[in-house]
């Protein structure tokens, strides 16, 4: 008996031996276990505090419109599905979706017209298009985790469903267009609209609402994928099997990029006529990430976490900060890109938490040389100047 649990102990340590070094060290890298703090970028910034809790932002380049999808720091510690904290009782869904004028400093919560109230919204993911027949017309489409119908939260997750509004550019009002409720859709995280108010790509960020299985996912299982919808044509899975799929952000030329919150890896494809997905290339950074965003430059951005374990930290602590920082991936025009390095990774800010804590989405106006940082619970909102960034 001693012998065989000799053998059985020699046997799981090789195996773990094995995976810590294929898969389990290179996680435990991207989540910050070995990394130090190093400040860039952090300076000539100022904090916005009418605007909390804003996970995702969107850019109107044109006007300098932010748009944002807000919630509370008090609201988010009970009701994060992602997260899979799940205490409907205490969330009072009735989230907004504010713009911000950084010109005026003019914060403005947009009205809900035509929205059936009984579920509420709760905030998530979010994009903001103009139309293809009247640019002055934005669509925008927002994730919106309701809670359970039937069962409780932590039992069922979440009843999820990707909202449409119709706006205009300065307005003061979101007209409802249509909820988006399919199967498909079932742990969305972030999304991709398109122009003509009807179709839109989106991530699920786990394999299944609830269960063990999610836990799996952190260590490596890859279960996670991206859908897209049409409304008049329904939802289908476009890729499955990734990593940790959360944030997406698509390019004017059809790309569409997919970061990683587990393993800090954003996912290439190339769009196919049938809405399905071509993988293209990885590009690998050093840390896991939220959601992604491209500026008129072309540039690629990605809103990174230093530190997994101080992000969760401030969220269940208010008195707590988590440092936050901005990736931004542009091509390679050095002498490397001679040997293969087809793109440059380079970090653009860094900040300890104390001017932007646990940031979920960054997005930089390149007109304007001006970067807006955000997150999930964040007391504020930052904004800080850029040098002149080319691509």
């Amino acid at each position: 008996m001693a012998r065989t649990l000799s053998a059985f102990s020699a046997l799981f340590a090789i195996l773990f031996a094995v995976y810590y070094q294929v898969s389990l060290k290179a996680i435990l890298s991207a989540n910050g276990l070995w990394r130090a703090i190093e400040p860039v970028g952090n300076t000539d910034c100022k904090k916005v505090e009418t605007l909390q809790a804003c996970e995702k932002i969107v850019l109107h380049p044109p006007s300098g419109l932010l748009y944002l999808a807000c919630s509370s720091p008090s609201d988010r510690r009970h009701w994060i599905p992602a997260l899979s904290i799940l205490n409907e009782d205490k969330h009072a869904f009735n989230d907004y979706i504010a713009t911000y004028d950084a010109t005026t400093g003019s914060v403005k919560r947009l009205a809900f017209e035509g929205f059936p109230t009984s579920q509420g919204y709760s905030s998530h993911g979010l994009d903001v298009v103009p139309s293809a027949s009247n640019p002055e017309e934005l669509y925008v489409y927002a994730i919106n985790h309701r809670k359970p119908v039937q069962g409780l939260g932590k039992e069922v997750g979440a009843n999820s469903v990707v909202e449409i509004f119709k706006t205009t550019v300065g307005g003061n009002t979101l007209t409802h267009v249509r909820t988006v409720e399919d199967p498909v859709v079932d742990t969305p995280n972030d999304l991709v609209g398109s122009p003509d108010g009807k179709s839109f790509y989106f991530t699920n960020d786990h394999g299944m609402k609830v269960g063990f299985t999610r836990f799996l996912e952190f260590l490596g299982l890859a279960r996670t994928s991206v859908g897209y919808c049409h409304i008049d044509n329904g939802c289908k899975i476009s890729v499955v099997g990734l990593h940790g799929s959360n944030g997406i952000a698509g390019s004017q030329n059809g790309t569409i990029y997919v970061g990683s919150a587990k393993s800090g890896q954003i996912t290439t494809f190339e769009e196919q006529s049938d809405h399905s997905l071509v993988l293209t290339d990885i590009i690998s950074t050093d840390r896991i990430m939220d959601n992604l965003s491209v500026d008129e430059n072309g540039a690629l951005w990605a809103a990174g976490v230093p530190f997994a374990v101080s992000w969760l930290s401030a969220l269940n602590d208010p008195a707590k900060v988590a440092p936050s920082s901005a990736l931004r991936v542009t091509k390679n025009v050095g002498e490397n890109a001679f040997f293969g390095e087809k793109l440059k990774v380079e970090k653009v800010f860094e900040d300890d938490g104390t001017m932007a804590s646990g940031i979920t989405t960054v997005v930089h106006d390149a007109r304007r040389n001006t970067l807006f940082l955000s997150g999930i619970y964040s007391t504020h909102l930052t904004v800080c100047k850029t040098r002149s960034l080319s691509s």
